[in-house]
């Protein structure tokens, strides 16, 4: 059996919108998403790379430059989403940065992206796209947490909190929209392999979580056959929460 006859049944002709897309998890789902049967709509910063893989993908794929910590820009995502395409399914809340460093050093403005781009992007995200799928009665919410969503590790305080936050925001989401028919999935991978370590700018810990992760990160495909699986099952089963590490990763 085919990848993408693995995942098609409750794919096929849904409207999904992926934040993070021009690269990583993001990416990696947009393909896999696309080939069976979806049409998808790429958001990120980079225009550039989200046009090359929306030309990639062919007709059933929109690239929309997005900032998710402007909720403006994230309302333009899904207003023209929806005006291109009719409706929205699935919202994809991916984009996340992780800039670890112990709290002594004060990176108050790393502090602050992570709040922004991880917490607050998938609030927009949520602002954006529940209006639609209240007016539909149907949709599904996925939001991107961590394993380090559900541990504390050193130097990862803040990035912790803002995935423990997710969690808890994804959990709210889910009980309060029952009556609209919308589903909720909060996705928690371990160690993947992505670009989500360049954003560490201390190069010690960069260099020790790279070193670790290399030996043990499963490919940004992992994580779309997820996502996959959740859209996949049918309408009345709500994937609550998937959390999955490497069989290899021990924490």
């Amino acid at each position: 059996m085919t990848e993408n006859h693995r995942f098609s049944e409750n794919i096929k002709g849904k409207v999904v919108v992926i934040t993070g897309a021009s690269s990583g998890l993001g990416e990696a789902t947009a393909k896999l998403l696309s080939a069976s049967g979806a049409t998808v709509v790429l958001a990120a910063r980079r225009a550039d790379r989200i046009k090359a893989l929306a030309n990639q993908i062919g007709d059933n794929a929109l690239a929309v430059a997005t900032d998710v910590t402007d909720r403006r820009q994230v309302k333009q995502l899904v207003d023209k989403a929806v005006e291109t395409f009719g409706r929205i399914d699935v919202m994809l809340n991916n984009a996340g940065l992780m800039p670890l460093a112990p709290l002594e050093q004060l990176k108050t403005d790393e502090w602050d992206q992570m709040i922004d781009v991880n917490f607050r992007g998938v609030l927009n995200g949520i602002a954006a796209a529940l209006p639609y799928m209240k007016a539909q009665k149907s949709g599904h919410f996925i939001n991107v947490s961590s394993v380090y969503g559900h541990k504390l590790g050193p130097a990862a305080t803040v990035y912790c909190a803002t995935k423990f936050a997710v969690r808890a925001l994804s959990e709210g989401l889910r009980q309060e929209v029952k009556p609209y028919n919308i589903r909720t999935t909060v996705i928690s991978p371990g160690a993947v392999a992505t670009e989500l370590l360049e954003h560490i700018s201390d190069s010690d810990i960069q260099s020790q979580t790279k070193d670790f992760v290399s030996q043990i990160a499963v490919p940004a495909e992992t994580f779309a056959r997820m996502v996959a699986f959740a859209i996949n099952e049918p309408d009345d089963v709500d994937v609550n929460e998937i959390l999955f590490r490497p069989t290899a990763q021990p924490l």
